[in-house]
């Protein structure tokens, strides 16, 4: 009886632990002729969804939501073509936009038989030379209407020509002219708005970035690399006065020592978090999609996976923490977009880079079951350590043993070199742990906090009230300011 009852009981824990049991995985069927390799991703007014494909077309997909689907239900009318490498997909004001590699263009149907009549150009205005790194993101719109892409840098020795703004943000206000936003991007891949209107990219790891980041987009803000500093004289620059760019030193040190650089929001710590940041989403499903509202999620090329972002504001500034949320994706995610039903579509495509993933493409749709996992919810620092909510109520007795829980931090290097190592690691102790009377919130009070450092925080051995463990025991708060 007893050994029964200890095998049933694993099996509960073991259950409990696997992800599709919250967010299952829809794939939807592709055509055999169609690649649908999904760069972007918007929804119409009506509920359907529109994707462009590197190709150089847009499809809608009629009956997306089809559970399960097949190919009698789900199907797709090609809407565009002959566009150069879009890379980004919303809907705004009655219209579809795309950003190719040359300009943003407004793809217009004057007579709603779901074919674009015109390509009207919507923004233009930065260089292109040719260089295969030469991708534009975009783009997306704040509440205002203001309207931000995202340039890649131009790499290689074979740049020769015009590369004006390459590794910049742009910015363009509803009745003006596309102008220069920030820059020192390497690959930013990802951009995206939160719930209220702040826009926010990801970058990739690589030359001047020692893991990937995710940064808000300001105005004057130097996000780190080196190349896009070659415009800074440009009379349409917001980037001036640098000085000189010293390497050997932290990412804190820099940010200290170079004036217009800002650390990002958050750093994805390399392997454990991801290895190539992708789309940005940010939860305004009401709820639809679980206990996560307004929180981003973020997707991942080369581990195919998701991964979700609680940030706060700590003297003006926006930091927070990175938690695991959703591995095994068919192919590299590169684009995510909310449906009408709350469900999340995930874009994909391998080509360029490799992943961990079987196939070429995809397009998968996540649906949360309606139950919801034990996770840390929200991860808050404090003057001497972090507040943590939870989804569910935690078993007080599990939070406070010394052998639940364990914090290190570490930073990282800022170079030239491609990508850098974990450094300056410590292991930090717990003063005290307390748990509130509902159980949903614990207080951790922690010795030696260090500021521009992220804080990685391992919860094996907490529970849950009914005995079940965290689904992803694992958070990454990247400590930019210690609040006072």
């Amino acid at each position: 009886m007893l050994k029964l009852f200890l095998t049933s009981a694993l099996l509960s824990v073991l259950h409990a632990e696997s992800e599709n049991d919250y967010y299952r995985m829809v794939t939807l069927p592709i055509p055999k002729d169609l690649w649908l390799e999904v760069s972007g991703i918007a929804q119409l007014p009506d509920g359907r969804i529109a994707v462009c494909i590197r190709k150089g077309e847009v499809w809608i997909i009629d009956d997306a939501y089809s559970d399960p689907p097949s190919s009698k239900n789900v199907k797709y009318a090609r809407f565009a073509s002959g566009l150069h490498e879009p890379l980004g997909l919303t809907w705004h004001n009655g219209s579809l936009y795309t950003a190719q590699r040359s300009e943003v263009t407004r793809l217009v149907d004057n007579d709603g038989d779901d074919v674009a009549d015109e390509y009207l150009t919507a923004a233009k205005g930065w260089g292109v030379s040719g260089n295969y790194h030469e991708y534009v993101y975009g783009p997306v719109f704040d509440p205002a209407g203001n309207m931000y892409v995202n340039l890649n840098a131009a790499m290689g020795k074979s740049v020769i020509e015009d590369r004006l703004w390459r590794g910049w943000s742009m910015k363009k206000t509803p009745e003006g002219k596309l102008k220069p936003f920030s820059g020192g991007m390497r690959s930013p891949i990802g951009i995206g708005v939160n719930h209220i209107g702040d826009v926010f990219a990801t970058d990739h790891q690589g030359n001047w970035f020692p893991t990937c980041p995710l940064y808000q987009l300001k105005k004057g803000v130097f996000h780190g690399h080196v190349d896009a500093l070659s415009f800074k004289g440009h009379p349409d620059s917001t980037i001036r006065d640098v000085g000189k760019i010293k390497q050997g030193m932290t990412v804190g040190d820099a940010a200290k020592a170079i004036g217009p650089y800002e650390l990002p929001a958050v750093w994805f710590p390399y392997e454990k978090m991801g290895m190539g940041s992708t789309g940005i989403l940010c939860d305004r499903s009401d709820g639809k999609f679980g206990p996560f509202e307004n929180q981003l999620f973020v997707g991942d090329f080369t581990l195919a996976l998701i991964s979700r972002v609680f940030l706060e504001k700590v003297d003006g500034e926006y930091q927070g923490a990175c938690f695991p949320f959703r591995k095994g994706f068919e192919s590299a995610v590169v684009s995510l977009g909310f449906g009408k039903d709350g469900s999340m579509f995930v874009g994909q495509t391998n080509r360029g880079w490799n992943s961990v993933s079987s196939k070429s493409y995809g397009l998968q749709r996540l649906v949360w079951t309606g139950k919801t996992p034990f996770e840390v919810k929200e991860m808050k620092a404090r003057p001497d350590g972090f507040d943590l909510a939870f989804t569910k109520p935690v078993d007080a007795d599990s939070a406070i043993a010394l052998s639940s829980s364990k914090m290190i931090s570490y930073t990282y290097p800022y170079h030239a070199a491609y990508g850098g190592p974990e450094i300056h690691k410590k292991e930090l102790q717990f003063e005290k742990i307390e748990v509130s009377d509902d159980g949903m919130k614990v207080r951790l009070k922690v010795d030696g906090l260090r500021e521009s450092f992220v804080h990685e925080l391992h919860l094996d051995g907490f529970r849950s009230k009914d005995g079940n463990p965290l689904l992803h025991p694992r958070a990454y708060y990247t400590l930019n300011r210690i609040p006072k």
